[in-house]
Parts: structure tokens; C-alpha cells; sequence
């Protein structure tokens, strides 16, 4: 007789009963055991409704015999990690990634996980990183396995590790990481073990590649609670591995928040920011740019900070020192170089509304903010927003009014003077005809003043422009 446990599975997982009933059977007539496991498992027993995610199953199986047992079954078949025992296949329109028992694990001083072959369901099911992943669903019987307590953990949502959490971080230190990332994906808290655990083999994390850390991290940033598991990688000294900027905003303080550290603005700023991410027109779904821009944009306060003679604390250009960090560190993470730009740009553009006042900018300080933003306008107005987190509520409507004018300037100069597409009034072919020159750095100069003439002063015409060109022609001759 099915347990409720196995009931609730069965449940879930009717839509791809077949499937699973065609894998499990060609499996156990070859002689091999086979079982689902993993994260389909855990998300059956936690209600989760929604389209089944790629699906992950053990074997007994090597992987040369789970390619011949796919073969008629599978639509497609690819051996990419055939090295670690994993196979993958497309079957009846799913990915599924069928892989031998196995036991995992670091050596000391190596990036790269050693994996041994295993025999038996239970020694895999206690290699895995949580007893909410150590479940698995016997296959073709359906039959519920949980040696570790997972499901008793998934009620409670608490994140413990099948064996001694020093022991599973020691041999796999990317689980301190994705410690993080369920406490941010799923609500989980950590047992006591697992907190101590993560302190304790901190370093270790610096053993795993930066890709992988990677990864990790922005998985645990666009949860929809990133701040819980930044708090406990923070809490643990695991940031001071791999993001140690981080932890460093709570040494300083906010010389407009003095009721909280940096680092603390920083998380409200974040989760400001992903609320703007559906609130402020035009929406969007989770932006990695902006998000790492909220989180990092003040970086450079530590490095700025100055205590004035009134007893004040000042952060002069720490928008452009932060920038610099900003880059140094995405790169030391391996981000690519396009969202590296992106973010720094944020970060280094993140301050210029607030000399925006009570809107007495030009309009030609409408069309340089536009510029300089370029394509980024839309983030850049969305992380300005979410960096109003004063608890004066007169100071925060004046400063949401005032960036309502700024919008409301942009949207007019935009409609009249086509921002989104700033250039000179004359391009290059047009300087080099006007004034006899050849192709060179001269022209650029040219190009240079009449896009300063533009924003100044707006769209010329040709005519007009092309008079001003020959003014400062002859003046610079």
C-alpha cells in the first residue's frame, strides 16, 4: 500500500507517469535499479505546481549501459559528462540526465571533484548535499526512499547534510553555496551544524573555480529572497572569499542613514530594486544588472570614507572609485565583460540625480544624464529609485517627486528631440566634405564638439551646424 507520501508524489508527477514507468522498466529488465531523485522529489513533497523541471535519475548502471538502454527510448542522447557518469537524453520531450551511483569529493588543493563509481542507492543518496535532496523515488514501483529524515526536514524546511556537514563541506565545498541558495530559492533555515559547518570550512570555497562559485552566487541574488542567503554568507565569513566587499559596508556609515550601516542599505536598496523590477514602467522579470548594481553600489564608501572637522562623515566620488571595485571584482569572479560595463556604469551613475535637486538641471544636463545612460536609462531610474531608503517620509515623497520631474523632462525632450538616438547634427562624411579632410583624429575632435554643441543646445539643423563647424575650424586654425 502507497504511503500519503507516496501519494502526494504520484500525484504530481502523473503527468510523466509513463515516462517514468518506461525508464524504471527497461532498467530493472536489464538487472540494473534506477530511481528518481533529487530535486522533482523534493518539489512533489513540497506541493510545487508547475511544469516538471528537468529530470534527474540513478543508476546502478555504467554509463556505456545506460547508453545502450536509452537507445530506442531516447530522441536525442549526449555524453557531455560522461566522464562524472552522467548521461544525458531528450525523452518524450523532457531533459533527463541519468547518472551512475556515485561518490564525489575535492582533493585538498584541487579545483576539480574526484568521482568514484558507486554500487548501491543508499551510498549515493548520502553523498548528496541535504536530506531534502536525498530522497529518491524507486522506479518502476514508485516507491519512496528517505534514509535521511529529508521528509521530516522539508516539513520543517531545515537544511541539514545526510552526514556530519563538516564532512560534506569538506568534501564538496560549492554546498556552502548552494546552502545559500536554498535559504534564498525556498525559505529553508540552516540546523545549527550546517551554520557552524559553513564558518569552519569557509576558505575551502576558494578551492572551487570562480565559474563555479559564480553561478552559485547569482542563483542565491535572483531567489526570490536573495537577502536571506546573502545574510548567511555574510554571517558565515563565506563573502570574505568570494565577495569580500561585501562585508566590509558594515564598517561604514551612511552619511545620510545614520540609523543604518552601508551594508544594511545596501540589502534594502536590493530589495527595493527588485520590487521595481514589476513596479516601475516598463517591467520587467529578474535583472541580474540591476540587482548586482543595488547590491554593490555603494562598494566604494570604505575606501572614501572621511571624517570632516563638524563631526560628519563624507564619501567624496565614491561612485567612481566604486565603479573601479566593481570592475576589479566581477572580473576576478569571471562575469563577462558586457555585464561587468553594465553594472560599473550603474554604479558610477548611480549619484548624478542627486544633483538634480529641485529640478533646476538645463536641458542640457537632461540630454547628458540620457546620454550617458544610454541604453541603461530604464535600470539606471530604477536603482536611483530604490536608493531612497530614509525613513523620513518627506524627504522620501520629495525625492520620488523630484525623480517623477526627471522622468517627466526626459519624456518631453525625448518626444521632441528624439534622445534615444543623440548624434550631431552633421556625421563624419558630412565634417570631412565641409571642411577638405581626410580621414583622422581631427574629424573625431569635429564630431566631438558638434555632439557637445547638440547637447548644449539641442537639434541645430544643418544649416546652423554646419556654420558653427566652420566657426571652430577657423578659430582652432
Amino acid at each position: 500500500m502507497s504511503t500519503p507520501a507516496e501519494l502526494q508524489i504520484g500525484a504530481h508527477l502523473a503527468p510523466i507517469s509513463g515516462l517514468l514507468t518506461d525508464i524504471g522498466e527497461r532498467f530493472t529488465a536489464a538487472g540494473h535499479d534506477i530511481a528518481l531523485v533529487g530535486g522533482p522529489v523534493r518539489d512533489a513533497l513540497l506541493g510545487r505546481v508547475g511544469a516538471t523541471p528537468d529530470l534527474d535519475f540513478a543508476t546502478a548502471a555504467r554509463p556505456e549501459v545506460i547508453i545502450e538502454l536509452l537507445t530506442g527510448l531516447a530522441s536525442a542522447i549526449w555524453d557531455v559528462g560522461i566522464r562524472f557518469g552522467t548521461v544525458g537524453a531528450r525523452i518524450a520531450g523532457y531533459e533527463c540526465e541519468i547518472t551512475t551511483y556515485r561518490t564525489e569529493h575535492y582533493d585538498r588543493d584541487s579545483r576539480k571533484p574526484v568521482v568514484d563509481f558507486g554500487d548501491t542507492l543508499a551510498g549515493d543518496l548520502g553523498r548528496r548535499d541535504f536530506t531534502v535532496n536525498a530522497l529518491a523515488l524507486r522506479l518502476p514501483q514508485m516507491q519512496l526512499v528517505d534514509l535521511f529524515t529529508g521528509i521530516a526536514d522539508l516539513e520543517n524546511y531545515l537544511l541539514r547534510t545526510p552526514g556530519r556537514a563538516q564532512d560534506s563541506f569538506d568534501d564538496d565545498p560549492l554546498r556552502i553555496m548552494r546552502a545559500a541558495r536554498f535559504v534564498a530559492q525556498h525559505g529553508f533555515r540552516v540546523s545549527d551544524d550546517v551554520r557552524e559547518a559553513m564558518h569552519e570550512q569557509a576558505e575551502r570555497i576558494t578551492i572551487v573555480s570562480a565559474e563555479r562559485v559564480r553561478e552559485e552566487f547569482m542563483k542565491t541574488l535572483m531567489a526570490p529572497d536573495p537577502r536571506a542567503g546573502l545574510e548567511l554568507l555574510v554571517d558565515t565569513g563565506v563573502t570574505d572569499w568570494i565577495l569580500p566587499e561585501l562585508p566590509a559596508l558594515r564598517l561604514a556609515e551612511d552619511e545620510h542613514h545614520r540609523h543604518k550601516d552601508v551594508y544594511e542599505h545596501s540589502l534594502m536598496v536590493l530589495e527595493q530594486a527588485i520590487d521595481m523590477e514589476t513596479m516601475h514602467d516598463p517591467v520587467s522579470g529578474p535583472d541580474p544588472v540591476l540587482r548586482l548594481a543595488a547590491l554593490l553600489h555603494d562598494i566604494g564608501k570604505p575606501k572614501t570614507r572621511k571624517f570632516e572637522k563638524d563631526g560628519g562623515v563624507s564619501f567624496h566620488h565614491h561612485e567612481m572609485v566604486g565603479a573601479r571595485m566593481v570592475r576589479k571584482r566581477m572580473k576576478a569572479m569571471r562575469f563577462s565583460n558586457e555585464t561587468t560595463e553594465q553594472v560599473a556604469r550603474l554604479v558610477e551613475l548611480h549619484l548624478r540625480f542627486h544633483g538634480y535637486g529641485t529640478g533646476e538641471w538645463t536641458d542640457s544636463a537632461v540630454r547628458r544624464y540620457v546620454r550617458d545612460a544610454g541604453e541603461q536609462l530604464v535600470q539606471l531610474h530604477k536603482l536611483t529609485r530604490a536608493d531612497s531608503t530614509t525613513r523620513n517620509k518627506r524627504r522620501a515623497t520629495a525625492l520620488q517627486q523630484a525623480y517623477d520631474g526627471l522622468e517627466n523632462r526626459i519624456n518631453v525632450l525625448e518626444q521632441e528631440e528624439e534622445l534615444a538616438s543623440l548624434r550631431p547634427d552633421l556625421d563624419g562624411a558630412s565634417i570631412m566634405r565641409i571642411l577638405n579632410l581626410p580621414p583622422g583624429p581631427v574629424v573625431g575632435e569635429a564630431y566631438r564638439f558638434l555632439m557637445d554643441l547638440r547637447l548644449d543646445r539641442g537639434p541645430l539643423g544643418e544649416e546652423q551646424a554646419t556654420q558653427a563647424l566652420l566657426a571652430w575650424w577657423a578659430a582652432r586654425s
